[in-house]
């Protein structure tokens, strides 16, 4: 079984020191980039976040502060990893909530914008807990019959989660061997911005997905609210939600 791709993906796994992709920072990615004559590029990359490991974090990724403390950081690799995204679909585990945030938030704090309306995202847990319902290690037993020896490692998870998507999609035969379908098929929500502070509605609309204006229309909120667009730029958002709001701010202003 071989992934059938019009372009790159890139399977990635990020640990870091907390679970705030807004303030936390990632300390160690993995990636295995799959091509689409199914060559691969792989690599593991700890980084310096500049910050504390939370003692929790620690725990879950056995990475300490020591660790780390004579790594690059984020900044000192951004080139590097820029490209290894670019021009590519993205697939992980749980990635859409999680990794891929963290990541478009790192990219934003370096001046770098991933530009997610040009990538497919699969979050290979949107399709097994649609078919199954459980976490990585028991989807690895489940689909591919082995353990997950160094679980919460970022390269052992990222290998797992790439050889789960392989046996989901040779397990059903209703999930089509290419991302385009499981991009759709794997998203549990149709964000606009990463975060999902932004959704689009059954119209294709952009709508507000928080607060006082939650389900409100941003071409709408331009017209009547547009003290709330100045809020949300002063406001505890990550880099790419104010990014999107203003975008479709300055989009409906016209």
């Amino acid at each position: 079984m071989s992934l059938s791709l019009e372009r790159p993906i890139v399977f990635f796994d990020i640990e870091s020191t907390g679970l705030d992709p807004v303030n936390d920072r990632v300390v160690e990615i993995s990636y295995i980039k799959v091509f689409p004559d199914q060559h691969e590029e792989s690599d593991t990359i700890r980084l310096n976040p500049g910050i504390r490991i939370s003692e929790a974090a620690s725990r879950v990724n056995g990475i300490t502060d020591e660790d780390v403390q004579y790594c690059p950081r984020f900044a000192d690799m951004a080139d590097a990893l820029f490209e290894v995204f670019s021009g590519s679909d993205i697939a992980g585990f749980n990635s859409n909530y999680f990794d891929v945030p963290m990541l478009v938030e790192e990219f934003a704090r370096v001046g770098k914008t991933l530009d997610l309306s040009q990538i497919r995202l699969v979050d290979v847990q949107g399709i097994f807990h649609k078919k199954e319902r459980r976490d990585l290690s028991a989807a690895y037993q489940f689909y591919c019959h082995k353990d997950l020896e160094n679980a919460h490692t970022a390269m052992a998870d990222t290998r797992a989660t790439y050889e789960v998507l392989l046996a989901q999609i040779e397990r059903y035969p209703d999930l089509d061997n290419n991302v385009p379908f499981l991009s759709e098929y794997s998203c549990r929500s149709r964000n606009v911005d990463v975060m999902g502070r932004i959704v689009y509605d059954d119209d294709n609309d952009e709508i507000v997905n928080f607060g006082k204006f939650k389900g409100r229309k941003i071409k709408e909120l331009v017209r009547t609210e547009p003290r709330f667009f100045d809020w949300v730029q002063q406001a505890d958002f990550a880099i790419n939600t104010k990014q999107t709001f203003m975008r479709l701010f300055l989009k409906y202003k016209r």
